[in-house]
């Protein structure tokens, strides 16, 4: 996994293991605002506002991006930090990518079909 994720070196300070929490963190407000977005708001307010969902697909992909490349960071600096519970964490986000990536299907294929 350390070669995968091309981590050389550990590093067990307590500052880098506040900072692997800190991306763990981030990754999920990112995903869950994204889920908030994508599944209540966009839903709720695209035929009150009369809009055709043109905004939605753009907006779900950005937030997807930004949540995986906060998911891979936080995995490396749990990694690096040698944390405890870097297994079960890997595991955890692996899901949480799997779910990411159904939903960035979605939304490639939403405007691949507005077009």
């Amino acid at each position: 996994m350390r070669r995968l994720l091309r981590v050389s070196e550990v590093d067990r300070s307590a500052k880098v293991q506040r900072e692997a929490h800190r991306g763990f963190r981030t990754s999920l407000i990112v995903s869950g605002v994204r889920c908030l977005i994508s599944y209540l708001a966009i839903p709720i307010l695209v035929p009150i506002l009369g809009v055709a969902g043109v905004f939605a697909a753009p907006v779900g992909i950005l937030l997807c991006v930004v949540a995986v490349l906060n998911g891979i960071y936080s995995v490396r600096r749990f990694w690096i930090s040698d944390h405890r519970s870097r297994w079960m964490y890997t595991w955890f986000m692996a899901v949480v990518f799997a779910i990411l990536a159904v939903a960035l299907v979605t939304d490639v294929s939403r405007i691949a079909g507005a077009l």
